[in-house]
């Protein structure tokens, strides 16, 4: 559990899930009362402005989103506190492993208005009927790539930061290297994808056979792990050794990246409030950036009929 500082709301891990609680302890990644303020003065000061009409639409009500867990700190100290600020939707958001997410969402253990994936697998688990409907299409936004992170204080860390081939370092016995599941988690394939194809390509069979021996834990927990030393090195996506300013090194000679993709679910119990979100997000582009994400242009994947109107634009339906 990371220690909130300043206004910041407390970031929770329950079974491998990133969520945002209010000081209060009320599950919501920011306080509703934060909303409900800024919806009334937005109502005082603005009159009969268009400011004070969206607040008071919006006001006392919130958007819950389910996103990769890489994406938990963008989403929590910046994205979600951004759209709150600027919609008067309070932001209520659950991290975890993409694949994870897309089960819990079918499975109903988890409502949400907005789904934000870091691979278009997890958005085809909810296509169709069978898989109770709830995605029909999706857009793809930015990348990241894969990489791997590392303890410099550590005698393995010392050696990547020297410069020795990370295939070779990984190769060593006594290494500990963190990943994710990949069975739950895009990043946890993409992991094994990667090694497998140096070890391959390099024949580095001592790679191939160290896979195994590689612990997988949460996604939302990787990250601490190395940071509290418990880990020599880890495989992360860009983004999140960006803003955990985690030392990393490139997969070089394979190279593996994420794709991430939004979609609002059929289901949507807020569904104004989940395409505001969808056009804030995407309107987004220099946080992305700064964040360790290339924004893409939106590429809609999926039925174009099925896109709201609110967002046929923004998704890059509009031309369709």
């Amino acid at each position: 559990m990371s220690v909130p500082t300043g206004g910041r709301q407390h970031n929770t891990t329950e079974g491998g899930y990133r969520m945002v609680r209010p000081r209060d302890g009320r599950m919501n990644s920011v306080a509703c009362g934060t909303a409900l303020a800024l919806a009334a003065v937005a109502l005082i000061v603005g009159g009969c402005g268009s400011s004070s009409k969206t607040s008071s639409a919006s006001a006392g009500k919130s958007v819950s989103v389910i996103f990769a867990g890489s994406l938990a700190d963008l989403m929590e100290n910046d994205i979600g506190p951004a759209f709150q600020n600027a919609s008067g939707y309070a932001f209520q958001g659950f991290g975890g492993g993409s694949g994870e997410d897309a089960k819990e969402i079918k499975g109903k253990i988890r409502q949400a208005d907005v789904f934000v994936s870091a691979s278009a697998e997890a958005d085809t688990e909810l296509e169709g009927p069978s898989n109770g409907g709830w995605v029909s299409w999706y857009s793809t936004f930015a990348t990241t790539p894969l990489v791997l992170g590392y303890d410099p204080s550590s005698k393995f860390g010392k050696e990547l930061a020297d410069g020795m081939p990370w295939y070779e370092v990984l190769s060593q016995p006594g290494i500990r290297v963190g990943r994710t599941d990949p069975k739950l988690d895009p990043k946890g394939a993409l992991t094994v994808k990667a090694v497998e194809s140096a070890a391959k390509k390099l024949g580095e069979l001592a790679l191939a056979r160290a896979l195994a021996s590689f612990p997988v834990f949460p996604e939302t927990a990787l990250v601490g792990r190395l940071q509290a030393g418990q880990l020599d090195a880890g495989f992360f996506y860009a983004i999140e050794a960006n803003v955990a300013h985690i030392r990393t090194v490139s997969l070089v000679p394979v190279s593996e990246t994420a794709a991430y993709t939004v979609t609002i679910l059929n289901h949507a119990a807020q569904q104004a409030g989940a395409e505001a979100f969808v056009r804030y997000l995407l309107k987004a582009t220099s946080t992305l950036r700064s964040n360790g994400l290339t924004p893409l242009a939106p590429k809609l994947t999926g039925e174009a009929a099925a896109v709201p109107s609110g967002v046929r634009s923004a998704v890059g339906a509009a031309a369709l």
